[in-house]
């Protein structure tokens, strides 16, 4: 039966429990996926916590259910403020360190 739902059992590492935090994030994409960088900024540093990489159609679903969650938020608790962009300029630096 090809209507038929089939359960899939996902495994969630118990180093991911507490999530990462994250004040910044940078997107860039190619033709084949998105990738996007999640960092903690504090100044006069920062640090990637989370690279995410996600193919085209994935990233619109993911875009459809963000706006669907914020939607309900704002139902349940008003309006969000977009915070301001910083005004710093906030760039990678690579390590060698392992």
């Amino acid at each position: 039966m090809p209507d038929e739902q089939k359960k899939i059992k996902v495994n969630f590492p118990e180093r991911l429990h507490g999530g990462v935090y994250a004040n910044h994030m940078v997107v860039v994409h190619t033709k084949e996926e998105f990738i996007m960088d999640f960092l903690m900024v504090a100044p006069p540093t920062g640090a990637v916590t989370s690279r995410v990489v996600i193919s085209p159609g994935h990233m619109k679903r993911i875009i459809a259910a963000l706006q669907e969650n914020v939607k309900g938020y704002e139902q349940a608790f008003g309006k969000i403020e977009a915070a301001k962009e910083p005004k710093t300029i906030i760039g990678f630096q690579h390590s060698d360190r392992g």
